[in-house]
């Protein structure tokens, strides 16, 4: 399948530094996937991977995402006699084959000349979901059509009911499944790398290209809500008549003001460390925000995945998922949907041998793991 025929811009130098996005399908020979960061680096122009990998203000959070792994340990159990290991689970009824799901990312088409169609048919191939950001480079029907398998479409809730509306009655049109409602998108995070860059996206976005936004991202952050609140979930739920997912969650008591508004499930997330520098690890406060949700709803836990460690000790803490963000680009960068689809082999492959030694044979039995 070419580009072209997934209707993909093919976009030209337009931001400053120039800008080629990658068109290479390919598997990825890949040893971890903290190394794939400096792989695209190497490809990427600076303006977009800094857009990519960067992080607001100093970049604290970002960092912390990652660090907060690290104080946590599995406990080796090597004599329970259990085996094989079985990673398939499911998640608002749809079956998947790991606890592993793809997160909502904008402007893929900076990564690859497929963008979010190839990252469509890597997580197809992956047999998982896909969460599509309101800020794609393509539009929702176009993703849609990239492959059979389940999405979810994320909306950044805009000022203007009527876009809200319409973007709701399109994603349902077009067979996506649940309705991922970012929370924490109130204010736009300083991220200082874009100021740096003086990044700008070479190409509108798909879903937002008639509403005058272009390809400007501050246009585009200018038209968000200014605030949120649990009839800010009711809208939604009533509006779509989909399953709704709460996303941006850090603290209990939101979790719970969102249960009470009818979402289907909560995700913790910090935005990968991109709006509120100084905030906690999202890992940090998973345990007091499982604790207060008590199974009421499921949990999906992102930001700082990077090994299938990170995935057992997030599940070990309350999540029934998790959702990947950035390596997930990375590999679409590096080699199309082939790439993505290397990028999940890999961190289930990792996942699988931790629960093995781990001493659990399910996701269900991970999730009853205490750590260290």
């Amino acid at each position: 399948m070419t580009a072209s025929a997934w209707g993909a811009p093919t976009p030209a130098a337009a931001s400053p530094g120039g800008y080629q996005a990658g068109s290479a399908i390919r598997a990825l020979q890949l040893n971890d996937l903290l190394e794939i960061e400096k792989q695209a680096a190497q490809i990427l122009p600076k303006g977009g991977f800094g857009y990519i990998a960067g992080g607001a203000g100093d970049e604290w959070t970002l960092r912390e995402n990652r660090a907060a792994f690290e104080r946590r340990q599995i406990m080796p159990r090597v004599l329970t006699g259990k085996g094989p290991v079985d990673l398939r689970t499911e998640i608002l009824g749809t079956s998947i084959a790991s606890p592993v799901v793809i997160c909502p990312m904008g402007g893929q088409g900076l990564a690859h000349v497929t963008a979010e169609a190839g990252m469509a048919m890597g997580a197809a191939a992956g047999n998982t979901i896909m969460t599509l950001s309101t800020v794609s480079t393509l539009s929702m029907e176009q993703v849609a059509s990239a492959s059979s398998a389940p999405k979810w479409f994320q909306l950044y809730l805009q000022k203007d009911e009527g876009v809200n509306r319409e973007l709701l009655r399109r994603a349902k049109a077009a067979g996506y499944e649940a309705i991922v409602l970012t929370v924490d998108s109130t204010a736009t995070g300083n991220r200082e790398a874009d100021a740096r860059n003086q990044f700008v996206f070479p190409f509108p976005f798909g879903n937002l290209v008639s509403k005058g936004t272009g390809g400007d991202v501050h246009a585009l952050n200018a038209a968000f809500a200014l605030k949120i609140n649990p009839k800010s979930v009711e809208f939604v739920i009533k509006e779509s008549g989909l399953p709704v997912i709460v996303k941006g969650i850090s603290s209990p008591d939101d979790a719970l003001l969102a249960i009470s508004a009818g979402a289907a499930a909560i995700q913790v997330s910090n935005h990968g460390g991109r709006q509120l520098d100084g905030s906690p690890a999202t890992f940090t406060v998973l345990p007091t925000v499982a604790k207060a949700v008590a199974r009421k709803v499921p949990i999906i836990f992102d930001s700082g995945i990077r090994r299938g460690q990170d995935v057992f000790k997030a599940l070990a803490s309350g999540a029934d998922i998790v959702g990947l963000g950035r390596p997930a680009y990375y590999g679409l960068a590096l080699g199309g949907w082939r790439g993505v689809q290397s990028v999940l082999e890999l961190l289930n492959k990792e996942l699988s041998m931790v629960m093995q030694l781990a001493g659990t044979q399910t996701v269900d039995e991970a999730k009853r793991t205490g750590l260290v």
